[in-house]
């Protein structure tokens, strides 16, 4: 084999592997549609007033992702 197709296997094999890896990051993480619905179920509880948009979207981010972390039993 030579130099160039040694590196190019190399390259293919790290890019394989970062794709996995990416895989399993966009895996862990909530849907956009799933954390809206929570965040409006906060706006919602509180009667449809006060509050802020961002503050519940983040709430419901942070949420979603620590459910995602417990283990499932």
């Amino acid at each position: 084999m030579n130099a160039k197709a040694e590196t190019t296997a190399a390259e293919n094999e790290t890019v394989g592997v970062a794709i996995m890896e990416t895989e399993v990051v966009f895996d862990n993480c909530p849907s956009r549609e799933d954390i809206a619905v929570l965040a409006y179920s906060y706006w919602e509880a509180r009667g449809f007033q006060g509050g802020s948009s961002e503050e519940d979207w983040l709430r419901a981010e942070e949420e979603m992702r620590s459910r995602r972390r417990q283990p499932e039993d």
